[in-house]
């Protein structure tokens, strides 16, 4: 909010004796209170946008799951959406799903969506005991640090979907679409301390080619339900953003992770 805004709504209030006493941290809190509930709204119309994408591909949206993707928003706005009856989130940094999982309560089903490190493996583990999943597990060195530290810690499985690159951008994270069934059978016959669930993918940024990792994505779980003798409603497929979520439902994606349109522009620190 406009900073001459909130000064005309409050002026009325104030004496100069007492305008000198409010601070610019003053400033701030009175927008975040004008700006409460707009996050709740937005999810809100989220869910209706998955319904309706689920019914124009004759899918049930119990079947489809948002993943609030919270990345660099404060506590105080992921408490407003689960007060608005949301329960799964996502982050992309370990340390800031390390900061904010015990701030809030314990029924929140938290999603890492972020590329993980190896080093990084036991402090989100012990770190979030509400873990959910891990959707970006790439490779089989991964695997087994997962593997190895959940069966030393003692958690029960953990779900996990295996990252597939399917644009071929060397920015990407993930695994080669022909070395995906590779990976996925690594994790299954190697790795007793995860469940395998799924794939995941991020796709292009230029929504107008993503409809091509879309299927692709498709294709590789055609072909690892194939090799598993299980049915493709069996396994998960994470794709789809704000930009391109209804599409990505459209083409049978079972998660859509959903951050800006629900939480606004994602603010980064300014760098020094």
């Amino acid at each position: 909010m406009d900073q001459q805004l909130i000064w005309a709504n409050y002026s009325h209030l104030e004496t100069p004796e007492h305008r000198n006493h409010i601070n610019h941290q003053s400033i701030k809190q009175m927008a975040a209170s004008a700006m409460e509930g707009v996050a709740a709204t937005a999810l809100r119309s989220v869910i209706q946008r998955v319904k309706q994408a689920a019914e124009r591909s004759s899918r049930s949206a119990d079947r489809i799951k948002v993943v609030a993707v919270s990345k660099t928003k404060p506590v105080s706005l992921l408490r407003e959406v689960y007060d608005a009856g949301h329960r799964c989130f996502g982050e992309n940094y370990v340390q800031e799903i390390i900061e904010k999982s015990p701030q809030l309560p314990e029924d929140i089903e938290w999603h890492f969506i972020g590329n993980l490190q190896s080093n990084k493996v036991k402090p989100l583990l012990t770190g979030v005991p509400n873990l959910a999943m891990v959707e970006t597990v790439d490779d089989a060195k991964i695997a087994n640090n997962l593997d190895r530290v959940i069966g030393n810690i003692g958690r029960k499985p953990l779900k996990v979907l295996v990252q597939v690159n399917t644009s071929g951008e060397t920015s990407k994270f993930g695994v080669d679409p022909d070395g995906c069934l590779e990976l996925v059978k690594h994790v299954t016959s190697n790795c007793p301390n995860l469940e395998f669930c799924g794939l995941m993918t991020i796709g292009m940024p230029d929504y107008t080619s993503t409809p091509e990792n879309f299927k692709t994505l498709a294709n590789c779980r055609t072909e690892v339900c194939k090799f598993l003798g299980i049915s493709e409603e069996q396994c998960e497929l994470s794709m789809g953003m704000s930009g391109d979520f209804e599409l990505a439902i459209e083409m049978g994606s079972t998660n859509v992770r959903i951050g800006s349109t629900i939480f606004g522009a994602r603010e980064y620190p300014k760098k020094q």
